[in-house]
């Protein structure tokens, strides 16, 4: 089997779904499975260390003028309009360079299947056609809206431009019939399904996008820590808005007043500032530490010290940090909502409803409670948690899946 992996950005240090294609090439090749990797040459210094002896699989579209100009502009808008503006012209500038290393890599190699692994909207278009091999697209996972109660955080005028923008893709998803054309599209949850530009010819199948790799987030029974001493909760992602950290601290009052319990807040954002002065206003300043951006092992190792993690986000599509919590062996709370809520169950973690302002928070505020009065129910959510993950999402065995369908995709291309 030869596959060619084709992906904006490829990286183990930029946030998010970057980390994708970095984590199936390197399980692939670690397989010793015949597979070429397509990028952008922004991540090509840290892609040629990581694997210095797969340099001449690596093939890089050049940063190019055009690229840095899209890059600037895109830093005055919301991101989130971003991606359908600057960022989706940069994407498909990007693309149209790929595409020309892909066909020749296909013409040379005699590729089987050619992989998209990203970006994981289903909304984005794809240049990934016509190849001279059979493309396989996602997992894709499309974002989620606020709660109901929490609709007062979206910015109408970036919602006016946002559904202005979806326009704009449905178009451009004609122009460029990527998606259209696939032989195979994986999606996360129905919602993704339903996202995806009308007229799909490919077979879909449902498939989580993200995974974990146990050889990073590891529990560590070394570092246990006895039940007499001070809880520790973890938060661990951007400071965005939709993060909803805000609320986390408003919670976490409560919980300083009845316990010892410290709360990490570990990543870093443009709302830092303002969470850091909300924490001196509450008076909890003493019981919350910002420890701001940590590379994967630094993070891991910060979960293998804590007793909880608590990820309140209010629009997460997915979570890949629950599932990485839930692998160091730490029992999650988080929103009933979006990602987290597909990741998550009873025997592993605490789901707060997101039905009003009020309730999130004396919800999250019970749910801390609750573990931080329980070493016994951390210990055994936690255990959960740890097999839930191994069984269902180890990256592993998430490749396992992946070549399976890796050969229904040139099955079905030769059936044609």
């Amino acid at each position: 089997m030869r596959i060619v992996l084709v992906a904006q950005n490829a990286s183990a240090t930029f946030s998010g779904e970057s980390l994708l294609p970095v984590n199936y090439f390197r399980i692939l090749r670690s397989r010793q499975i015949e597979t070429w990797l397509v990028t952008h040459a922004r991540t090509q210094a840290e892609l040629e260390a990581l694997f210095p002896e797969e340099c001449d699989r690596m093939h890089f579209v050049p940063d190019t003028w055009l690229h840095r100009l899209l890059n600037n502009c895109g830093k005055f808008i919301p991101a989130r309009v971003n991606e359908f503006t600057f960022g989706l012209l940069s994407h498909l500038y990007t693309q149209m360079l790929q595409r020309r290393i892909v066909r020749r890599l296909v013409s040379e190699h005699e590729i089987d299947v050619v992989h998209e692994p990203t970006p994981v909207s289903a909304k984005i278009p794809s240049l990934m056609f016509g190849l001279g091999a059979p493309v396989a697209i996602g997992p894709m996972n499309t974002a989620v809206k606020f709660p109901v109660a929490f609709r007062s955080r979206q910015n109408r005028s970036v919602d006016i431009l946002m559904a202005i923008g979806y326009q704009c893709v449905d178009f451009f998803n004609r122009i460029f019939p990527g998606k259209i054309q696939a032989e195979t599209l994986m999606v996360a949850n129905d919602r993704t399904k339903q996202a995806l530009p009308t007229g799909v010819q490919g077979k879909i199948i449902e498939l989580v996008e993200n995974g974990v790799d146990f050889s990073v987030w590891r529990s560590d029974s070394s570092l246990s820590k006895a039940a007499t001493e001070q809880v520790h909760f973890v938060f661990l992602g951007r400071l965005i808005d939709w993060k909803a950290v805000d609320l986390l601290l408003e919670a976490f009052v409560a919980v300083v007043a009845q316990t010892n319990a410290v709360l990490e807040i570990i990543g870093d954002g443009d709302i830092r500032g303002e969470l850091e002065a909300q924490t001196a206003r509450l008076g909890i300043d003493s019981s919350v530490v910002f420890s701001g951006w940590l590379s994967q092992e630094q993070c891991a190792l910060k979960m293998q010290q804590a007793d909880a993690m608590v990820f309140p986000s209010l629009r997460e599509p997915g979570g890949a940090v629950v599932m990485e919590a839930m692998a160091v062996g730490l029992p999650v709370i988080a929103t009933n909502w979006g990602g987290p809520a597909d990741y998550l169950n009873s025997t592993c973690g605490i789901l707060v409803e997101p039905d009003s302002r009020e309730g999130f928070v004396k919800g999250l505020t019970e749910a801390m409670l609750r573990l931080a009065h329980s070493p016994e129910l951390r210990q055994s959510m936690g255990s959960a948690g740890y097999s839930r993950v191994r069984e269902l999402f180890d990256w592993e065995r998430k490749v396992d899946r992946m070549i399976e369908i890796y050969q229904q995709t040139i099955d079905n291309s030769s059936s044609h």
